[in-house]
């Protein structure tokens, strides 16, 4: 396979990619065209090929046909969908190096490679941005984002609540107890004496019941305990009852940044104290699910941004922290992180047993574990590379102004909407303008008046290819939801690109009215 020509098309590639980069990027457009994906599609290969195309007919055939079909999500900074964040330039460089030295980031040799080191440096770098003690958490991994990441949280979780109530049941400690991990669920929820689990929450996020499903305790073990009025606070008395049920063991999830408003379901550190305590008393597990509620933590503690700041505070009482850096930390896809507080217990769920070939033999100086035996995976990229290089680039302050102008863009947006005479601004009781400008993080959810407009509106937004915003339902009724996540963005540039947008949106709807 050795070839002159291998070089040459890895230099044509990198030359195409350092074009895209020097472009405006605010100029391309955000989508590819029905042409463009309908050709790409015509062109993919029928049948796998049985001499090969060649690299250098591959990477035309990439470049010409597949390229021009992929969409410019981190790209562009005016692409609002999901929780898209971009890749920042230090993240970008080391992405490189990802690839060409293509570590398996699996056993700890530290003779041998950094790489082990250097993700655990990454990780405590990350811990101290997130302005955590890094030593009050020893369980801490990188993972393929917060999915994984909330599979991870409820597996630790399912075995501290089973461990705790074989341990009160049979008067033993907790190092003498069976594990879920060595006899399975069944088996421990019958020395346990336990016959339901159950995960108790506001409004979860989708990928928390595909977490439940993954680790056995099924998708209709959540139980709402919402206040009547917000359903994304908790109530704590509800809570309580549903903790106190016999033979009933529990894991607590905090939702810290609702998906459709990028509100939080605690607002302060006494409210999460009182979860807390009410998981201490009950013996049940604290986990939160913060994907990009999280990075709040980075804000400045002003009065400009106290009352999300308070949506994170205390957050370091909880057992375990779900997280995606793919999204504000801008680094490449795909990439989360875990936290807990308990190492040992991640290590009882997820260690490889008897299995010599995948020991680091003696325990290192250093005290950094295998990551195979903390995390899901055996085998793992480099994910640590870009976010060790990109936050030692930028930094706390870095950081803090690249969200300080995501959250001032959401502000201006909600503000636009609320203002227009023909959209409303949800969730509708945040309806002046201190409640916009106290409480918008980075989501921002709105839908038209109109209901014929309404049903419609995300594809007119989108067929612009100047934005892209993504859909939702609140209430029963379609609605829009920007969610404001790049590096690159310009709060008075993006602004008027999107006012632009909607002003044409409106001015078709009319015509096509009249």
């Amino acid at each position: 396979m050795e070839h002159p020509d291998n070089n040459t098309c890895l230099s044509q590639i990198q030359q195409y990619a350092l074009k895209m980069l020097a472009g405006e990027v605010r100029s391309l457009n955000i989508l590819p065209s029905a042409s463009d994906i309908q050709k790409a599609n015509g062109s993919l290969a029928p049948n796998l090929p049985s001499e090969g195309y060649g690299i250098q007919k591959t990477k035309n055939h990439i470049l010409e046909d597949i390229a021009p079909a992929l969409n410019r999500q981190s790209l562009s900074p005016n692409y609002y969908g999901f929780v898209t964040g971009g890749i920042t330039p230090a993240a970008r460089v080391a992405e490189e190096l990802v690839s060409l030295y293509d570590q398996n980031l699996t056993v700890h040799l530290p003779e041998t490679t950094i790489a082990t080191a250097l993700e655990d440096r990454a990780l405590r770098l990350l811990l101290e941005l997130l302005e955590f003690d890094v030593n009050a958490w020893p369980g801490h991994t990188f993972t393929t984002g917060a999915t994984a990441s909330n599979i991870m949280g409820l597996a630790c979780g399912r075995e501290y609540i089973v461990k705790e109530a074989m341990r009160k049941r049979q008067e033993q400690t907790a190092d003498e107890v069976e594990t879920v991990g060595d006899v399975g669920l069944l088996a421990a929820c019958r020395a346990a004496e336990i016959t339901d689990i159950q995960i108790l929450t506001t409004l979860p996020h989708s990928s928390l019941k595909k977490a439940s499903s993954v680790v056995g305790l099924g998708r209709s073990c959540f139980h709402r305990v919402s206040q009547a009025e917000d359903e994304l606070a908790f109530d704590l008395k509800l809570l309580e009852e549903r903790l106190k049920r016999p033979h009933t063991a529990s894991i607590v999830v905090i939702s810290c940044a609702e998906v459709n408003t990028g509100m939080f379901a605690t607002r302060s550190r006494n409210e999460v104290n009182s979860l807390r305590s009410l998981c201490d008393k009950y013996g049940a597990w604290l986990h939160v699910d913060a994907a990009f509620g999280l990075f709040a933590r980075v804000l400045e503690n002003s009065e400009e941004f106290r009352y999300v700041r308070g949506g994170v505070e205390g957050l370091e009482l909880a057992d375990s922290i779900a997280g995606d850096a793919h999204k504000l930390l801008n680094v490449p896809y795909d990439c989360g992180f875990f936290f807990s507080r308990h190492a040992g217990l991640a290590q009882e769920v997820f260690q490889n047993p008897n299995a010599a070939y995948l020991s680091s033999g003696s325990q290192t100086p250093d005290q950094i574990l295998s990551p195979l035996n903390i995390g899901l995976e055996n085998s793992r990229r480099f994910r640590a590379l870009p976010v060790y290089a990109t936050l030692i680039s930028y930094g706390r302050v870095g950081y803090q102004d690249m969200l300080e102008r995501q959250v001032r863009l959401a502000r201006r947006i909600a503000k636009f909407f609320s203002q227009h005479r023909d959209f409303v601004l949800l969730p509708e009781k945040q309806d002046d303008k201190a409640d916009i400008d106290d409480r918008t993080y980075i989501i921002v959810l709105f839908r038209a008046k109109d209901d014929a407009l309404n049903n419609t509106l995300v594809r007119r937004l989108n067929n612009s290819s100047q934005i892209y915003v993504t859909g939702t339902t609140w209430n029963g009724k379609s609605a829009c939801r920007f969610a404001v996540a790049n590096w690159q963005v310009d709060v008075e540039s993006d602004l008027s690109v999107i006012q632009t947008v909607v002003k044409e949106v409106l001015e078709d709807w009319q015509r096509a009215k009249s």
